[in-house]
């Protein structure tokens, strides 16, 4: 397939080109991507030419983007839209006594199965193409996403969790346990402050399940649990397998997580994580501190931020500027269903003016649209993000004559803060439309 004469934010920088083509391969990967018209032996040709070979789709007047991918989801919770809108994050959404535990004891596989499915159709509408779902439920709540999504062509990275949450108040300053002392005999883990045996194997069937660990957050975990689920992680990446599992966990989203932390253990919790359990990526750091910054971008570590979320639950707005001046990577997702709708346009639209209102240094719509394309699919590991050759065709097509856009003066900015779901005319994944069979 050739996309040609359309405008194309090309490569790992987004750089705008008015006119351009995209050469598509069977595999649905991109072949080329550059600027100028498109011919067979990709050179510059008449704008009215046709390669009768090759089905060539006649973008003028629409700009081709990367896909959006949204770095962190809770797509379990979509059944619960709204419930306990006026409480605070403990109230709504903690592990142990959350109002969203209940919700998902009481609902039937069946019924969160059709939600979660819903989620996804709507992710895809909006322009999503690729999303990371923090799974609860074990082995089992991993198998029903799996299942809900087997017939979307959505691409998904599912980390899972053993449903196993440490008491805080237990979780005392320096502990005396090194490695060595959770690593047991033959490699097997054993400790009576981590995860027993039987939470270890749960844990094991958990990261063959899955694409990585979804923890929930340090003040639920011991130091030891957290070397647990490092070792667990470290251990399937040396041995020869196709996929290398992530690890991630929620860190800093409030201030009273920060305060627990450094009252049980002396540390913040971004200390404890990056000692202890050294993740991928880290979700929220809303309230987190700039050596927490250095910290993370020190250990080569990214960051996934949910503004919507937080904004909803009143903790803050994330420091955008300060993580991207510190050197952190940092993505951006919709976070929770049952706070938020998935919709990335959305989630955009509200860091960069809501970043322009508490930061000195003000981000440009560039940098906010590469949180949502190019640092995502570092982050997950994904094979699109940005046009290029050898990168999956994961794309949008954006009318740029749309009333809510024409005329369109800084694509950046029309994107982030003025496009809709109805201004995205066509979704592309692994170089098929939506719509293609």
């Amino acid at each position: 397939m050739i996309i040609a004469d359309a405008s194309i934010l090309l490569g790992r920088e987004l750089t705008f080109v008015n006119q351009g083509f995209i050469e598509i391969g069977e595999n649905g990967l991109i072949v080329k991507a550059d600027a100028g018209t498109y011919s067979k032996n990709n050179t510059l040709a008449k704008r009215n030419q046709i390669d009768h070979s090759t089905r060539r789709i006649n973008a003028e007047g629409f700009l081709v983007s990367p896909g959006f991918i949204n770095a962190h989801t809770h797509l379990g919770d979509s059944i619960g839209k709204d419930v306990g809108v006026q409480s605070g994050l403990d109230t709504r959404v903690h592990p142990i006594f959350g109002i969203k535990r209940s919700i998902l004891k009481n609902t039937r596989p069946e019924h969160l199965r059709s939600f979660m499915r819903n989620s996804a159709i709507s992710m895809m509408k909006k322009g999503i193409t690729a999303f990371a779902d923090f799974r609860e439920g074990g082995e089992q709540g991993i198998n029903l996403l799996t299942d809900a999504i087997s017939d979307l062509p959505i691409k998904s990275v599912i980390l899972g969790r053993v449903e196993h949450y440490f008491d805080s108040s237990k979780i005392k300053i320096k502990s005396s346990h090194r490695v060595g002392a959770i690593v047991g005999n033959k490699g097997k883990l054993s400790n009576s402050s981590g995860l027993t045996r039987g939470q270890l194997q749960n844990a094991r069937q958990v990261l063959l399940a899955c694409d990585g660990f979804g923890l929930s957050g340090a003040n639920e975990n011991t130091d030891e649990s957290l070397k647990q689920y490092h070792y667990l992680v470290d251990k399937k990446k040396v041995e020869k397998t196709l996929k290398k599992p992530l690890l991630s966990i929620h860190a800093a989203e409030s201030k009273e997580t920060n305060k627990l932390s450094r009252l049980n253990t002396g540390k913040t919790e971004v200390e404890r994580i990056m000692q202890y359990l050294k993740p991928d990526f880290i979700v929220h750091m809303t309230n987190a501190s700039e050596e927490d910054f250095t910290l993370v971008s020190k250990n080569k570590c990214g960051i996934v931020i949910c503004p919507r979320a937080n904004g909803v639950i009143g903790v803050g707005i994330p420091r955008v500027a300060k993580m991207l001046k510190s050197g952190c990577t940092v993505g951006i997702g919709t976070d929770n269903v049952m706070l938020n709708s998935p919709d990335i346009l959305k989630e955009m639209d509200y860091i960069w003016k809501a970043s322009r209102a508490i930061e000195d240094d003000l981000i440009n719509p560039r940098e906010i649209l590469k949180l949502a394309t190019v640092n995502g699919a570092e982050l997950l590991g994904l094979n699109s993000g940005y046009i290029a050759a050898g990168r999956a065709a994961d794309l949008i097509l954006i009318d740029k004559r749309h009333i809510d856009l024409y005329p369109v003066h800084n694509v950046y900015a029309s994107i982030i803060h003025r496009a809709t779901e109805n201004s995205i005319r066509a979704v592309m994944i692994n170089g098929k439309f939506l719509d293609e069979p």
